[in-house]
């Protein structure tokens, strides 16, 4: 019998008990039908429950025996019992002074279990299912947990799923549930147009959003997966993208998607209108709130008149302005940007007017979407907690860090009204998505002891949902060439912004010079952000190498060398502080920002080294032209240590430098080493600059991710305070080296590799030249 005729009944017999009631009383009809909406009854008689019990029915109905009840109650009662989820079919009557409900309990689930997946693991469907082993049998869950299904599908580019269920009774009233996955073929995307572009190619609009077009190396990205939240994040990408490059007028005219079930593939098209570009106009503070100096403010505002229109360096001034005045004592004063567009002049000139808010407080931060992910991960992102005076900017910082952490497919911030006009509930709707990764990389290790590097990782960015990053890699070579390390970092250390963690390595390389190394030790430490794009790292460090000598060792090493192996191990203990100015728009391709890293470090707690270490480089990047997406990047480096204690270092405390710094030379190729046997003995100043360009390869879809780059180098070493045990030293003055070369560089699965063909056009007869370089690429 279905709901609705159950409740219909129920208010027939409510209705006529009602009016026996009302007869037996001698009352008037009126009186009989207002008895019809407000009935009583003294007892409730439960039938048909038997395992979930009579007082759990009880306990789930509205109606209570001496109180007057109505229809409505009925239906409430019956829709409560029907949500429990333990019932398959509810029926409640009157009879009499007694309230019958009659129920029909569905089976309990033994087990779950998934057949047929192959590309989504049994854990991870476990956690999208709400049907569970010792839960009721419910079909309406399983239909929701059955969309789930298909939903993870889809997000992997298995739209076609198909799921279906099947049940195997084990015992009276328990069956086992399967659901049964028929994966399907992967969608693919076929193309990805632009239309009514004119200010940048399909090219450089295919690198900014995030869906691409299917290529060989499609299975490990993932990035040619289809789904409608891509498409619509695709859109925001190209939004900003252009309202951060002076086109404030742009649009999105429509998208679309178009699937060929014949081939299985999407042809994704987006049709813009670019509009004009601007620049700014007149740009000013104007405050209304008393106390508040808006000519104190104006140093704050990055948007200057005359530059290009960004909606970026627009929302960096209001944030910046925002600190400053709730820093201030005025949390409530808010920030708001007034445009006055000139399209004769193509100008934007830009108010920032500071007025007094409405007062209104945040009453709870609402986490949803996470099923990983901890909640105390996502809310010690805020700098607001409950009680606290609401800012939006601060909102929207802790969105920008949410999206960094890389833990969340989409973060979605709202708000709520809360239970009082000045309440506000903030609502964070989050999507997880993987954070492990296995990665294999490849290198080649340059100079004597070259040859090919392996190296496999295993790497997690949110370890157990915690936020933690853990990873453990082992490396080898030609050569008898060894790496291994792990690394661990605890994001919010003890409950504070800091990160705490720790490294352990372990390095050992032979060589074809009469000697081998080895290396092990670790570090702690704790970084600090001092800003929001600069931070300050401590560390405790602490090494242990050991050099020895292979083959005729004795007779074909300088004495610097001889000492090190004969009066080995050494050790080296010291701490450091690294300070790091991080402002790149991307970290693995930036086009635009700094990345720049000061440290000085002090070794002489124990050990065998004693000096003063101080080292900075900053690489800056900027785009020549945003319509061929050609990057410029400048570079700069320099180095000092000198003993703090006696007046000499071992060779391992001082510099070297070679093709890491200035391409075309091997490692540790240039800068002081001996005559007899060219034993390089570093140096203890170095300085070296850079400049490179690298655009997309002609002819190769931006997709693949390959690149070409030109570059000069330049750089010396030079000073030796190391005992050279009556050994000749030659190189210790500051000659210039410098090289020109080409590279390519793939952003692959793997990382990003890159292959170097230099040639130096400065150098010393005594350097070690080395044309190619084949590894993997980083920043620093």
């Amino acid at each position: 019998m279905k709901a609705g005729s159950r409740f219909l009944n129920a208010v027939s017999a409510v209705a006529l008990s009602a009016s026996v009631v009302a007869s037996g009383a001698g009352v008037t009809t009126l009186v009989s039908a207002t008895a019809a909406e407000a009935a009583v009854i003294q007892k409730v008689d439960v039938r048909g429950a038997g395992r979930a019990g009579s007082e759990a029915v009880r306990d789930n109905i509205t109606i209570t025996p001496g109180k007057s009840f109505s229809p409505a109650d009925i239906d409430q009662s019956v829709k409560q019992l029907y949500a429990t989820g333990y019932f398959s079919d509810v029926h409640i009557s009157v009879s009499g002074s007694t309230l019958v409900v009659t129920v029909s309990e569905n089976q309990l689930i033994n087990a779950v279990v998934f057949n047929g997946n192959r590309k989504i693991k049994d854990d991870k469907l476990a956690g999208l299912v709400q049907t569970h082993a010792a839960g009721p049998y419910n079909e309406a869950q399983i239909q929701g947990d059955i969309t789930s299904i298909k939903e993870a599908y889809a997000a992997i580019g298995r739209s076609d799923v198909q799921v279906t269920t099947q049940t195997a009774p084990v015992a009276p009233g328990r069956v086992n549930l399967a659901f049964v996955i028929n994966e399907g073929e992967r969608t693919k995307i076929e193309a990805v147009n632009f239309t009514g572009n004119q200010a940048y190619s399909d090219g450089r609009l295919a690198a900014v959003i995030s869906t691409k077009k299917s290529n060989f190396l499609s299975f490990l990205t993932r990035k040619d997966v289809y789904s409608p939240d891509k498409q619509h994040a695709d859109e925001d990408a190209l939004r900003q993208f252009y309202y951060n490059h002076g086109y404030a007028d742009f649009r999105v005219v429509s998208s679309d998607a178009t699937l060929n079930e014949q081939t299985n593939e999407y042809t994704l098209n987006f049709n813009v209108e670019e509009g004009q570009r601007y620049t700014y106009g007149d740009v000013s503070v104007v405050s209304t709130v008393d106390g508040i100096n808006a000519d104190e403010l104006k140093g704050l505002v990055v948007t200057k008149k005359g530059d290009t229109y960004s909606a970026r360096d627009i929302q960096k001034s209001i944030e910046d302005i925002s600190k400053r005045i709730a820093a201030a004592g005025y949390p409530f004063a808010r920030v708001t940007p007034r445009g006055n567009r000139d399209f004769a002049t193509h100008t934007i000139g830009i108010e920032y007017l500071v007025d007094q808010g409405e007062r209104a407080y945040v009453e709870r931060i609402e986490i949803r979407g996470n099923t990983r992910t901890r909640d105390y991960v996502i809310r010690r992102e805020f700098d607001i907690n409950e009680g606290d005076a609401f800012n939006q900017e601060m909102i929207t910082r802790a969105k920008r860090r949410l999206d960094a952490l890389g833990y969340f497919s989409s973060v979605n911030i709202g708000t709520a009204p809360g239970s009082a006009p000045d309440r506000v509930v903030v609502v964070v709707n989050v999507e997880d998505q993987p954070t492990g990764s296995f990665g294999i990389g490849a290198g080649y290790a340059v100079g004597n002891n070259g040859g090919i590097i392996l190296e496999a990782s295993i790497e997690e960015k949110n370890f157990l949902g915690r936020g933690q990053y853990i990873r453990v890699a082992a490396g080898a070579g030609t050569e008898g060439s060894r790496s291994y390390n792990i690394s661990f970092t605890e994001p919010y250390f003890l409950g504070y912004r800091l990160a705490a963690g720790f490294d352990i390595f372990k390095n050992q390389t032979a060589s074809d010079d009469f000697y081998d190394y080895s290396e092990q030790g670790g570090s702690l430490r704790v970084t600090a952000p001092i800003t929001e794009d600069l931070a300050t790292t401590l560390r405790y460090n602490y090494k242990r190498l050991d050099y020895s000598g292979t083959g005729d060792w004795q007779n074909n090493l300088s004495a610097p060398y001889l000492n090190l192996i004969e009066n080995g191990p050494w050790t080296q203990s010291s701490i450091s502080q690294t300070f790091t100015y991080n402002t790149l728009d991307d970290q693995n391709l930036p086009r635009e920002g700094m990345l720049a890293k000061l440290t000085h470090e002090f070794a002489g707690l124990g050990g065998d080294s004693d000096f003063y270490k101080i080292s900075a480089k900053a690489r800056y990047f900027h785009m020549i032209s945003d319509e061929q997406d050609i990057i410029g990047s400048l570079t700069v480096g320099a180095g000092y240590v000198l003993p703090t204690s006696g007046d000499k270092l071992n060779v391992f405390d001082q510099f070297t430098i070679g093709g890491r710094e200035i391409r075309g030379f091997e490692n540790a190729g240039i800068g002081p080493r001996t005559t007899n046997f060219g034993d390089p003995m570093g140096g203890t100043t170095y300085f070296t600059a850079s400049a490179e360009a690298s655009m997309p390869l002609p002819g190769i879809p931006q997709d693949i991710g390959l690149r070409g780059a030109v570059f000069a180098d330049a750089g010396t070493l030079y000073g030796n305070k190391a005992d050279t045990f009556g050994d000749q030293i030659e190189g210790d003055g500051a000659s210039l080296r410098a090289s020109l070369g080409a590279g390519i560089i793939w952003s692959s699965p793997f990382g990003v590799i890159r292959v170097d063909y230099a040639v130096p056009v400065v150098k010393e007869d005594f350097d070690k030249t080395q044309n190619f370089r084949f590894g993997i690429a980083n920043q620093f």
